[in-house]
């Protein structure tokens, strides 16, 4: 890490402790104002950024509960989290020496609960085409959750066409994860704890304070350790793409009740591939990918497989078989980074990504890039976009099944499937 980031990085880490302290205003959609943010085995962040430091059954985003018989069982629980908690920490499924504080404190960096939505047309006045965007869709109803968001604020709790949700978003690990937040039939709600476990975003839920691990949808303390929350398909892709394939879309409205710098990047410079992964202690990371190289990974039926956003831009699209599935991984140009420059909107062009399973009517489709922004299959010749969805064609109107499919940093996932298949191309 460069000596300019990691200072941006510390700054981060400052300001988003100021902003914990700061008062909750009800702010305008245009709403400017606090910074806040996180610190790295490297300890510090670019300037700004909020302290702290994301459905077939089969599907998961991470590996298996872990074995409670590893632990010690003299073990405390992390410095300060009793006091802040009421969680059963007799009850945990990994070493508390795993999770650090990432600077700020329980709800330090505000989830939202009350999500307010705004129409395309006028949620364009303040999105640029590049900028990335979460995409959920449950059922017929489809949302678009702006990362400048997520930001300052890395949860909101939702419910979409009935269905109770949880969006999250860990910039230090750049995971956009969807979950249904409804387990044994109790609506649960989450925010933030201020920890981190390998660089990984830490949630509790607010109705048993269990705690819980972003990256794998599991509570690994309190009364519900080692429950899975089940994970939702959702992709980011470019504002363009959302406004173009939905225009009667809803949009997470700036709106949020909270005076933060929405559309800044507090962690500039902060996903350069010769970064160190920010506050990281863990496992190390296996080397066949530098550890800060965007992936877009699929668990299936066992089998995890990571695809590096380097090798999907020179192949457009992956034909591949996991778990047993056919599956096929998009890529498109036209998405900018929001770890890279001071503004969200004006990082560098990464591209989106988004996987589908490719059987259709029990046919399995072969795809390739078929032209600007979409996609061709070989056994129909139907034309498809970066969402699934056939333009054209004896297919037209047909839409491929989405894989749950999740953005990491190498680092981040190989922490949790260290067995990962990385794809490469022929």
């Amino acid at each position: 890490m460069t000596l300019r980031t990691f200072l941006w990085i510390a700054l981060a880490a400052a300001a988003l402790l100021l902003s914990a302290c700061a008062p909750q205003d009800t702010a305008a959609p245009s709403g400017e104002a606090v910074d806040g943010r996180p610190a790295g085995e490297q300890t510090s962040l670019p300037a700004g950024a909020p302290t702290q430091r994301e459905s077939a059954p089969a599907e998961s985003p991470g590996p298996p509960p872990t074995p409670k018989s590893a632990l010690d069982p003299n073990e405390q629980p992390p410095p300060g989290a009793s006091s802040e908690f009421a969680t059963d920490f007799s009850l945990h499924s990994v070493p508390y020496r795993e999770i650090l504080s990432g600077g700020p404190p329980k709800d330090g960096i505000p989830a939202i609960d009350d999500p307010k939505f705004v129409p395309v047309e006028q949620a364009d006045a303040w999105l640029e085409d590049r900028e990335p965007v979460i995409f959920l869709q449950v059922g017929e109803e489809a949302r678009a959750y702006p990362i400048q968001i997520f930001m300052w604020h890395e949860i909101v709790n939702d419910t979409v066409n009935g269905v109770p949700v949880v969006l999250t978003f860990c910039p230090l690990c750049n995971t956009a994860i969807a979950f249904e937040r409804t387990v044994d039939g109790q609506v649960l709600d989450f925010g933030t704890t201020g920890r981190l476990r390998f660089s990984n975003l830490v949630m509790y839920d607010r109705q048993t304070e269990s705690w819980w691990q972003q990256a794998t949808g599991e509570a690994i303390v309190g009364a519900l350790t080692g429950t899975r929350l089940t994970p939702l398909p959702a992709a980011i892709i470019a504002w363009d793409e959302f406004k173009q394939t939905h225009p009667q879309g809803q949009v997470l409205s700036r709106d949020t009740g909270f005076t933060r710098a929405y559309g800044r990047n507090p962690y500039a410079g902060y996903d350069d591939i010769a970064n160190t992964p920010f506050l990281y202690r863990g496992p190390q990371t296996p080397g066949e990918l530098p550890p800060m190289a965007r992936v877009l990974t699929i668990d299936l039926n066992g089998e995890a497989a990571a695809y590096p956003y380097e090798t999907l831009a020179q192949v457009g699209a992956v034909n591949d078989t996991v778990g047993g599935e056919a599956v096929v991984v998009f890529w498109q140009a036209g998405t900018a980074s929001a770890l890279d420059s001071g503004s969200v909107a004006g990082g560098r062009d990464v591209g989106s990504a988004a996987a589908y399973r490719r059987t259709v009517a029990g046919q399995t489709l072969t795809f390739s890039p078929g032209g600007e922004s979409a996609f061709t299959d070989a056994e129909t010749g139907s034309t498809w976009d970066i969402i699934g969805r056939a333009l054209d064609g004896p297919l037209a109107g047909t839409q491929l099944e989405p894989v749950v499919s999740i953005n990491h940093f190498w680092f981040s996932w190989a922490a949790f499937r260290p067995e990962t298949r990385v794809y490469t191309a022929p």
